[in-house]
């Protein structure tokens, strides 16, 4: 059986997307699709499976708020100054990014979970 494929995070994402509150990401790149499964990682922690609900490009300058919140952020400057310090000079408002929509399916154990 194919080895399924991974969506990292950084560690202080984790929390977000097991309380639900972050349910999506932004790329520069990604060959996901929608229907996929992955695992979603934060740090070196294994959260559990997700499958990939949407797969949307769409130009910097075009995010909204509510694109903003869904990734986890109170507004879209807010997501700004993280895409800016995660991509520095890579991202500008002309620059085409991928918005991924992920819904968990299952979380891994809560031990698991406790060595963050």
């Amino acid at each position: 059986m194919a080895r399924r494929r991974r969506l990292l995070f950084k560690k202080e994402y984790g929390e977000g997307i097991l309380k639900g509150t972050k349910t999506s990401t932004i790329r520069l790149s990604s060959t996901l699709k929608k229907g996929d499964e992955v695992e979603i990682v934060a740090g070196r922690v294994k959260l559990g499976v997700a499958r990939i609900e949407d797969v949307e490009v769409k130009k910097v300058k075009e995010l909204t708020d509510e694109d903003a919140h869904a990734d986890g952020f109170k507004s879209k400057e807010e997501l700004m100054r993280a895409l800016k310090r995660i991509y520095g000079r890579k991202i500008s408002e002309g620059t085409e990014v991928k918005l991924i929509r992920f819904k968990m399916l299952g979380n891994s154990s809560s031990e698991e979970r406790e060595e963050k």
